[in-house]
């Protein structure tokens, strides 16, 4: 949940009301003032602050005023000229449809590198060195999108197992071990059986990645390694999953890169003896031709009448 929608679902005093409706005017200007000059200037007590700090899960005023820029940072940057809910309309042409789905991809992917930390990466990176085999929780949609995820893994001989027979999922996650590691894939970060399934990884020492939104939730607090999805889309209002599939392709993309890096020159070579034996496929274009292809053209070319 984001520390906005926080703030709106709370019950809060008239007091702590009065702070929240300040904290909205001026987002970027709060650090200017201290404790004191807040309260002389909104007529409130100062301890008035921590406690609406301690009721919104903070330890105290700086850690609730920090929290709250960087997250209306976040939310005003990348998506200010486009609906992310709604990208196009009903009179909007061919091209004006693909330009704009164009740019909200673009801007996707944008503002999920930006959400990405040094730190979460070697997190992750780090799981992955003592990792023997990969399993993916998610709902369907999700578990769609990270199928591409999976072939490019077990082409590198990684085993990953995707969970997506109904009844299933716990005693999949039952049958885990420190050797695994769980991908848990949930936006809202509050799905029931993601949440029951990370309770049992837990259990069973399961390192867990998750990839969910921004703002407190269920999934992060169980996680071993939280990477943020773009967070601008609406449950139902909208016209697809736009942000939120292409923010999971590109997470899952760069958890791919991660682990191909740890023996980069060994899975290089075996993706490339690989397909030399397999790839079958021919190409006219030179872009696309690999170099059997070129020798197999020219043993074609010479058995050619003149």
């Amino acid at each position: 949940m984001l520390l906005t929608e926080k703030m709106k679902q709370s019950k809060l005093a008239p007091a702590e009301q009065n702070i929240v409706h300040f904290m909205y005017q001026f987002p970027f200007e709060l650090e200017q003032y201290s404790i004191q000059q807040l309260a002389k200037q909104l007529f409130v007590h100062p301890s008035t602050f921590i406690r609406l700090a301690k009721k919104l899960g903070f330890d105290g005023w700086l850690s609730l005023r920090q929290a709250f820029k960087e997250e209306q940072l976040y939310l005003k940057t990348h998506f200010y000229d486009i609906d992310p809910n709604l990208p196009f309309s009903a009179n909007d042409s061919e091209m004006l449809i693909a330009n704009n789905l164009a740019r909200l991809e673009s801007a996707t992917i944008t503002d999920s590198f930006d959400l990405l930390t040094p730190q979460k990466l070697k997190q992750a990176k780090n799981i992955f060195k003592s990792t023997k085999q990969i399993k993916i929780f998610g709902s369907s949609g999700n578990l769609m999108v990270a199928k591409d995820f999976m072939l490019k893994m077990q082409r590198l001989n990684c085993p990953v197992e995707m969970s997506d027979v109904i009844g299933e999922t716990l005693y999949q996650a039952y049958n885990t071990n420190p050797e695994t590691c769980a991908i848990l894939i949930s936006y809202t970060g509050e799905n029931p059986m993601i949440i029951n399934i990370a309770k049992m990884l837990k259990k069973k020492k399961t390192p867990i990645i998750a990839l969910t939104s921004i703002g407190e939730n269920q999934l992060s607090k169980y996680s071993d390694c939280t990477l943020f999805l773009t967070t601008r889309e609406k449950l139902y209002s909208k016209i697809a999953s736009f942000t939120i599939n292409t923010s999971i392709a590109y997470l899952l993309d760069v958890l791919y890169g991660l682990y191909f890096s740890i023996n980069y020159q060994q899975n290089l070579n075996h993706v490339l003896e690989m397909g030399e034996m397999i790839d079958i496929r021919q190409s006219s274009s030179s872009i696309m031709q690999e170099e059997k292809q070129k020798i197999h053209y020219q043993i074609q070319d010479s058995f050619r009448p003149n």
